[in-house]
């Protein structure tokens, strides 16, 4: 058996199973001993249905059987029940008023039950926890194990975790982990006491004990970090070989716009744009990412700095214009900052004589500013026509989606990109927007997601870091409240007290259509529709209520925006779309429900869309949940109004496999284990810069290199 052979040369494979290895990017026999559990079940403290006391809360596990949905005779009311056997005998389970049960389970044949068995007579649980297992522990099923600690493995139908259980054994009993080339160099292993590649791979899938599993799991989350740093650094050395345009920025036109804005920039808004002019001025082209809590600012600074491009001068092109191109994730928001960009640069036109072009271009349409018939307007062109006058330099600024980086759009003079919320943005796509004369353009990175410093060096290692963390004066904290199911009427009072007064409401729920009632969770979760129907029936009827969703199309987004933003909607229900840079300052008030189903950090996302004017903003949290776990983490938000101190404790109260956005950063489950460890990261990011500086190819780490260029496709690099 050999590393790289594929699985089906050494385990005979069914259809359905070879579809759900597909599924989990298993092929080789190296992909399967990769594949780690994603925790342990310590079955030494479990109990035998036999051992069982009433009374006495206890954990089982065995086949789950027999689950019916019935009427109760006397109360009328739905009640699920089934039975739990093990090797030893039976006990009822039960469910009260609460239909959906019998749909959760129904794909469960083995299951670990925690509850406290009661009944007059036959035992039975009542309402208990309960968890599907990919199989029963090995000391259930008459098999030995050795150890108490059985791994459980993600899964996909038609493969479960004990045909991964048997399968990487046979692997393991083989010796193939042994030859194995480790990519982390042993003087780093030695340096901070880490297992040898295969050590950890025998101690991660078969642990003698709790402190073999975590040496395990701590080796291959230091190797994870380790490897996303070793990419970054080199996309860090890479683009500093480009040249970058020598643009010279306007310096004057950079003080006329901060001086007529209507507010004083806070200190960390000047420092930011002190230092990317600063970035400007270098011979290599900027990697900067501009971090900043809701409401803080960062849109001035873009904006600021693209005036300060818009209106300077390339000067080995004869002082030709430079191009900004302002990319950001979705139409709305898209057409929201091109309409924002012409008011802010509105008061400037008198001073220089005339405005500044300005295109739009996205999937429904483009549109140019200043239009020939009205130049205080914006007026709808072709995309043949803006991409014409976008190639030959005649706008200078181009605001729109991904699409505006594609091949259908040539930039003249592309001088500065700004890019919103995130997107990777590497060297290879710097090289195809390279000018004529080779040179790539400046990068500024915007997120209003506070991120964990970890997780931030992590991420945007490749990246220079300036943080906006001062709010601007005049703006109010939010009043944040946890509501109970108890509690609702009485915001709905106060909540009808501030639209009388003219003010208007956001209304967030985490589905767009009402679900299948028989099915798992459907009675707790709010959809868009049915409660934007209750809400225009019930305690809102003498209000205007409409609804927004990623389901419609561009136009009805545009419309529903428009008769939000003039007024003419009081009440807004939508999905988390309105996340992002949805910009209504008259929106004070907003109600989350199925609060506990969303992070910290996109709570606080959420609630940032009403700090956007100088009235008092309010923010309800409606959670129907009574476990305290949940409850004191939402409360979290009432008391903290810091986007980055609640990132932090996000990310120690949900765990780090929870935290919002890591598949979108390409980071596993075991990787973020390693966020929590601020020496971790620093010490993997510092041998990272130090390979790098020795090694810039990685033509002595060819090991290195081939899983660098793995993970570079994996975190959106390229």
């Amino acid at each position: 058996m050999q590393s790289q052979d594929e699985l089906t040369q050494h385990f005979r494979l069914i259809k359905t199973q070879k579809a759900a290895l597909e599924k989990l990017g298993i092929h080789t026999v190296q992909d399967l001993l990769f594949h780690f559990p994603s925790r342990y079940e310590d079955v030494g403290a479990a109990h035998r249905i036999i051992d069982i006391i009433p009374n006495e809360t206890v954990t089982v596990y065995g086949e789950l059987m027999d689950m019916e949905k019935k009427l109760a005779w006397k109360t009328k009311r739905y009640m699920v029940e089934g039975t739990l056997s093990d090797a030893t005998g039976s006990i009822g389970l039960k469910w009260f008023n609460q239909p959906y049960a019998a749909k959760m389970f129904e794909h469960a044949k083995f299951v670990k039950v925690t509850g406290k068995p009661t009944g007059t007579g036959k035992l039975y649980f009542a309402n208990p926890t309960v968890e599907a297992m990919p199989n029963l522990p090995a000391v259930f099923d008459n098999e030995t194990l050795n150890n108490e600690l059985f791994p459980v493995y993600p899964e996909s139908r038609g493969v479960s975790s004990r045909w991964i259980y048997h399968a990487v054994h046979k692997i393991l009993e083989s010796g193939v982990h042994e030859h194995i080339s480790d990519v982390i160099p042993e003087e780093i292993l030695d340096k901070y006491k880490l297992p040898t590649l295969a050590s950890a791979l025998v101690w991660i899938h078969t642990p003698q004990n709790n402190r073999d599993a975590r040496a395990a799991r701590k080796r291959f989350s230091f190797e994870e970090v380790f490897l996303i740093q070793v990419a970054h650094q080199k996309n860090r050395h890479d683009t500093q070989e480009l040249k970058a345009p020598h643009v010279i920025a306007n310096e004057n036109a950079l003080e006329s716009y901060l001086e007529a804005l209507p507010y004083t920039p806070t200190n960390a808004q000047k420092k930011s744009i002190k230092d990317i002019m600063e970035d400007f001025k270098k011979s290599y082209p900027m990697s900067r990412l501009l971090e900043g809590d809701v409401g803080s600012g960062k849109t001035t600074v873009a904006a600021a700095t693209m005036y300060a491009i818009a209106c300077g001068a390339i000067e080995e092109k004869k002082y030709a214009k430079p191009q900004v191109a302002y990319m950001v994730p979705t139409e709305i928001l898209a057409k929201q900052q091109f309409a924002g960009l012409i008011e802010a640069f509105e008061h400037l036109s008198a001073q220089t004589g005339s405005p500044i072009p300005i295109g739009l271009i996205t999937g429904s349409g483009c549109q140019k500013f200043p239009s020939k018939v009205n130049p205080r307007e914006a007026t709808k062109i072709s995309r043949a026509q803006l991409s014409k006058w976008v190639a030959n330099g005649e706008i200078p600024i181009v605001v729109g989606t991904h699409a505006l980086i594609q091949k259908t759009v040539q930039f003249e003079n592309l001088a500065y990109v700004v890019i919103d919320e995130q997107h990777r943005f590497g060297t290879q796509q710097r090289k195809k927007l390279a000018q004529k004369d080779g040179s790539a353009p400046h990068l500024l990175s915007m997120t209003a997601t506070p991120i964990p410093r970890t997780l931030s060096l992590t991420i945007y290692g490749d990246l220079d870091l300036s943080v906006l963390d001062e709010r601007p004066k005049g703006r109010k904290t939010i009043t944040t409240k946890v509501v109970p199911p108890s509690k609702r009427e009485d915001v709905y009072t106060g909540v009808r007290s501030e639209l009388m007064s003219g003010r208007q409401m956001y209304v967030i729920c985490p589905r767009i259509e009402e679900p299948d009632p028989d099915k798992a969770l459907a009675l707790r979760v709010k959809s868009v529709r049915a409660e934007a129907k209750r809400l225009q029936a019930g305690p809102f009827k003498e209000y205007k209520v409409g609804i927004l969703h990623g389901k419609m199309t561009p136009k009805e987004k545009d419309e529903v925006m428009q008769a939000f933003e003039a007024g003419d909607i009081d009440v807004l229900v939508a999905t988390s779309v309105v996340e992002v840079g949805v910009n209504v300052p008259n929106a004070t008030l907003i109600i989350i429900e199925g609060a506990e189903r969303f992070g910290l950090s996109q709570l606080h996302q959420l609630r940032g869309r009403v700090q956007r004017s100088n009235y008092q903003p309010y923010c309800y949290l409606f959670t129907d949940s009574t476990t305290q776990t949940s409850i004191t983490r939402l409360r979290t938000l009432e008391k903290a109004s810091d986007g980055f101190l609640l990132a932090e404790e996000d990310l120690k109260l949900r765990g780090s496999g929870q935290l919002a956005g890591t598949q979108q950063w390409g980071v596993s489950d075991l990787g973020m284990e390693a966020l929590q460890n601020i020496k971790m990261v620093e010490a993997a990011r510092n041998e990272a810069t130090h390979l790098i500086e020795s090694d810039p190819s990685l033509k002595k780490n060819s090991s290195i290199a081939e899983r660098v260029l793995q993970y570079a496709q994996d975190l959106h690099m390229e």
